[in-house]
């Protein structure tokens, strides 16, 4: 049933019965003959509830599952309002422990990490390959990370091998980078799809430059404020995402335990700013580029 502003029909319930309601004047007419009026994009969003988050950057690590357990973890989530939660974690039993639960809700992510203490030297230590081998042997996952690696070291032989694994799966690849690792990973397979952690701390104008140089890059903004204060969205970021409306996602980024408990205030605030945009723009961004995305994935199949 479509609902109508009040004004629309206030001179028939004024009037009373047996009295002659004033004629409307010629703008009401065409709108009340065209049998419909689409409500402004801020009515929509009210009658709908509030809108959707696909969250594409959490992680469930060993420390925050040993103080805030999986259903509590899950219940904070759903309080605020996603609608999907891309996890990884170090280790991968975090993931596991959210997606057994909730598979509904958690899009599994393996990152190469067994402990947090490997951001810093997974890229030079083979042993990693065999870790991910194991695990996408054993459980479902969409994509490979987040992981970090910068420059060079992106064509190393651990970063070729978990390049390769996403390929022979079809897998997304989760990168904390700078461009030139990006570039590097794109130089060894063209037709990867690369979600590009934090748009690499660049200002829009370089992410936007990323972007033009490659289609199947797309990008998330956890941890990041400068595109938006308050509710006012910087003009830059602004442009940006006309530009690109289908490359860009949501994420809160729970790199530490404490951050589980900004889940929500991090949804309540993209809510404030994506709500200047055009409608259909903020919906794109909030969940329906994650959940494109993911559709455009191979489909979780059970092992």
């Amino acid at each position: 049933m479509r609902t109508f502003p009040r004004w629309l029909d206030r001179p028939l319930r004024a009037a009373g019965a047996g009295a002659r309601a004033p004629a409307p004047d010629p703008a009401r007419r065409r709108i009340l003959a065209a049998g419909a009026l689409l409500p402004l994009p801020g009515l929509l969003r009210a009658q709908a509830g509030p809108l959707p988050i696909f969250d594409a950057h959490l992680h469930y690590s060993h420390d925050a599952w040993e103080r805030i357990p999986p259903p509590q973890a899950l219940a904070l989530l759903r309080q605020a309002g996603l609608k999907k939660a891309m996890v990884s974690s170090s280790s991968d039993e975090g993931t596991q422990k959210l997606y057994a639960l909730a598979p509904d809700l958690v899009v599994p992510v393996l990152r190469p990490y067994r402990s947090r203490n490997e951001i810093g030297t997974w890229v030079h230590d083979r042993s990693i390959v065999g870790h991910l081998e194991d695990r996408l042997a054993r459980y479902r996952y969409v994509g490979l990370g987040e992981y970090h690696v910068f420059g060079a070291d992106a064509d190393g032989a651990v970063m070729r091998s978990v390049v390769q694994l996403a390929r022979e799966r079809g897998l997304l690849l989760h990168s904390h980078s700078d461009a030139e690792a990006v570039q590097r990973q794109f130089a060894q397979w063209p037709e990867a799809r690369i979600l590009w952690a934090h748009a690499g701390f660049e200002p829009p104008d370089r992410v936007a430059a990323m972007l033009r140089r490659h289609a199947r890059l797309w990008v998330d903004l956890a941890f990041r404020s400068d595109h938006a204060s308050g509710s006012a969205v910087d003009a830059g970021w602004r442009a940006l995402f006309t530009e690109f409306p289908d490359r860009v996602l949501l994420g809160t980024d729970t790199f530490t335990p404490e951050r589980w408990y900004y889940v929500g205030e991090h949804a309540r605030w993209s809510r404030e700013w994506l709500a200047t945009l055009p409608a259909e723009l903020a919906e794109r961004i909030a969940w329906r580029n994650g959940e494109a995305l993911l559709a455009a994935l191979p489909a979780l199949v059970a092992r």
